[in-house]
């Protein structure tokens, strides 16, 4: 993925969380946030390639939450005999936007 490109999707991001991108320079990896906000440390992910387990999961989430009012949540665990667990909650960005307020969603922003 070229610079411009990763470089727009954490524009992107930064717009629909309600924050402002940090830039590049002068910073280290892990010494700030992709993405300046006030409560959260955002990093910035994309590519091409998402693993057809988080895919398929929160499709069915998704399914399982149609009519009831529900926000769909994909939570994983990854474990490692002898290493700590580590676990993750996975949200729609929509979900994200409604459940905690707030900035532009893809559609407004494209106008």
């Amino acid at each position: 993925m070229d610079r411009s490109t990763w470089k727009a999707i954490e524009r992107k991001w930064a717009l629909w969380l309600g924050g402002r991108r940090v830039p590049v320079t002068g910073r280290q990896r892990g010494d700030a946030p992709d993405v300046e906000h006030d409560l959260y440390a955002i990093e910035v992910k994309a590519g091409r390639c998402m693993p057809t387990r988080l895919r398929d999961g929160m499709r069915q989430a998704v399914a399982s939450s149609i009519g009831t009012g529900k926000i769909p949540l994909l939570c994983v665990s990854h474990s490692v005999t002898g290493h700590p667990s580590e676990h993750y909650v996975v949200m729609r960005l929509d979900d994200w936007q409604a459940w905690n307020g707030g900035a532009l969603s893809e559609e407004e922003e494209q106008g």
